[in-house]
């Protein structure tokens, strides 16, 4: 008999958690109270043992991400076109996101048990008072980075990476190599240390969500659903948004740019991977896009390495539902903070492991919009249903991107055409 893999051992701990914390709700509230007391110290000890190595992380792999990109603009005018159009549409989704979510979230009322459990815990974070217009400029560059690092302030943080980052670009080679290399094995270490906690997210995901469920009972289940139906969702209006971006700035029909991409999303359907998916993107843009070759052998692989259009709709969804459930009304300030991070942040965490990229990237979001990070665990329990969505929108995207900057790439299409004409 095979064992479960990770991901199934946390669905599987998620499930026995629910069932067991509903069993006590409903047979003993004493039972449950107990229980959940206990629960709730170990499922905040494994959430804390993530959240630690949040701060390095991010902080490298922005300073790395900003390196990367700039070494990408660097290298010819198609690759500059290419990280315009990746930054241009990442912001476009993460907008979309930040207006999408709570929007659609409003239309239901949290459970007030669930609100009122999470609220109550004494593993809940008070959320602080959202901040006025000047105070957020005063905060957003730090007058010390250390503090904001110890303080988890991760938007000025994050600012000071990018700083830091373009910086880094204007030194020598030698030197610059150096600071990257020291960077890279920072976040490698991180890495290391997050794939070490992570073997204890059974543990930490049933203590988890036994707490919740036994004092806020069914209420906890059908938010989680609706977590999911809302990411699905989400993802596939996204999918659509690039058929209308082909035909507005790519010049091209959205029937055909359909019938060219179908085959694509099948294999990222089926193996749920865009770097598996590359070949197909390939043949597609060559073959049933006419895209030419310098764009589509350049610009595809890099949106693979750099560029995924639901990651920001992941992180600013998850931040939106966590203020939902907690009954936080987010002001537009914070929604702007949150979209604008999870922008910088897609870009430099794109290669990351499934559930490490999860805490990596939505808890600093959901950090730098003054909300409480607890129910995080549970929602990186369920994350990987919706991946096969978020896959098929990452590679339709990807094909988006390439066709805009064909359009706007002349020189490249001259280049591909001249040994056609010499043949």
């Amino acid at each position: 008999m095979r064992w479960p893999g990770a991901t199934a051992r946390v669905l599987l701990a998620l499930a026995a958690g629910a069932i067991a914390g509903l069993v006590l709700a409903a047979t003993s509230a004493a039972a449950a109270a107990t229980a959940a007391a206990i629960a709730q110290p170990i499922g905040r000890l494994w959430l804390s043992a993530l959240q630690m190595t949040v701060v390095p992380l991010v902080l490298s792999l922005v300073i790395l991400g900003v390196a990367n990109a700039a070494n990408a603009a660097a290298s010819g005018r198609v690759a500059r076109r290419a990280m315009v159009v990746f930054i241009v549409l990442l912001s476009l989704f993460s907008g979309y996101a930040a207006l999408a979510a709570p929007a659609v979230l409003a239309w239901v009322a949290p459970d007030p048990q669930l609100a009122a459990t999470l609220q109550g815990s004494a593993a809940a974070v008070e959320a602080g008072t959202a901040p006025t217009l000047a105070q957020w400029i005063g905060n957003v560059i730090p007058s010390n980075a250390i503090m904001a690092a110890a303080q988890g302030a991760m938007l000025p943080l994050v600012v000071f990476a990018l700083f830091f980052g373009f910086a880094l670009t204007r030194i020598a080679a030698e030197r610059r190599a150096q600071v990257t290399g020291l960077c890279q094995a920072i976040a490698d270490t991180m890495i290391v240390i997050v794939h070490w906690v992570l073997l204890a997210a059974p543990l930490g995901v049933f203590a988890l969500m036994l707490a919740v469920c036994a004092q806020a009972g069914l209420g906890v289940v059908g938010a989680l659903a609706g977590y999911i139906g809302l990411q699905c969702g989400l993802y596939l209006g996204a999918t659509a948004i690039c058929y209308l971006l082909v035909a507005l700035f790519a010049g091209r029909s959205p029937l055909a740019f359909a019938r060219a991409a179908l085959p694509v999303q099948v294999v990222a359907a089926s193996t749920q991977s865009s770097l598996a998916t590359l070949p197909a993107m390939l043949e597609s843009a060559r073959e049933r896009l006419h895209i030419p070759r310098a764009v589509a052998g350049l610009v595809l692989p890099m949106a693979v390495t750099l560029f995924r259009i639901t990651s920001p709709i992941q992180y600013v969804t998850a931040a939106c539902f966590v203020a939902w459930a907690y009954g936080i009304e987010l002001t537009p300030l914070q929604l702007a903070a949150g979209a604008a991070l999870a922008v910088v942040i897609s870009l430099g965490s794109v290669g990351l492991p499934g559930q490490v990229s999860f805490m990596a990237t939505v808890m600093p979001v959901t950090q730098s919009m003054g909300l409480p990070v607890e129910p995080l665990g549970l929602l990186l329990a369920v994350d990987t249903i919706p991946d096969v969505f978020a896959t098929t929108g990452n590679v339709t995207g990807d094909l988006a991107a390439a066709g805009i900057v064909s359009r706007h790439s002349p020189d490249a299409a001259d280049a591909d055409a001249e040994p056609q004409d010499a043949a």
